[in-house]
């Protein structure tokens, strides 16, 4: 894994021209679950729908790692996700949910044991865009999973999934997640 992304923000000086207001790192970087954990890098987020265009405001204030987008707003990461190690295979549903809550989003777990898919499985109430930019995962659903690999792109529409690393190479994508709502069928 390498270094936090780069983030390059835009705005407008006092005359309106159009200039580079921020370019470094993201401002929030974090490893998730322990050494064999995900590395989240924080892009940006809005917080509403449309999102408010002026000169020269910055990202909204926000504490942490969160997994879902805000509330009728939207949210861009970069993700790492390791190759997947035997620690998976032993982990209760309490463990998976600490994992879960150390980004705001214990019920987001769905691992309810030996029989479930993956220890990672989850649900959001989203729309994310998943972009693979290099390396490989593995998407897994309730029913069947595929392989992702640089260029593909995933539309998860708040299914039930997780994440597995099969390979022996860290996996980079990049995830945008648009506030969704849930069919008042699929709320389960």
């Amino acid at each position: 894994m390498t270094g936090p992304t780069r983030r390059i923000v835009t705005g407008h000086d006092a005359s309106g021209q159009a200039i580079i207001q921020e370019d470094g790192p993201v401002p929030r970087y974090k490893q998730v679950g322990g050494a064999t954990g995900p590395v989240f890098h924080e892009v940006w987020n809005t917080r509403a729908t449309p999102a408010p265009i002026d000169a020269s405001s910055g990202e909204p204030d926000e504490d942490g790692i969160l997994l879902a987008a805000p509330k009728n707003g939207t949210r861009i990461r970069v993700l790492d996700i390791p190759p997947d190690d035997d620690s998976f295979k032993d982990m209760t549903p309490e463990e998976a949910k600490a994992h879960f809550a150390e980004i705001g989003a214990a019920d987001a777990s769905s691992f309810t044991g030996k029989e479930s898919r993956h220890a990672h499985m989850h649900r959001t109430e989203t729309i994310d865009y998943g972009i693979v930019l290099e390396g490989e995962v593995v998407l897994i659903m309730d029913e069947g999973e595929t392989t992702v690999r640089p260029g593909d792109i995933v539309i998860q529409r708040g299914t039930n999934h997780g994440w597995a690393n099969r390979s022996d190479k860290n996996c980079r994508i990049a995830f945008i997640l648009i506030d969704g709502e849930f069919d008042p069928a699929l709320k389960g």
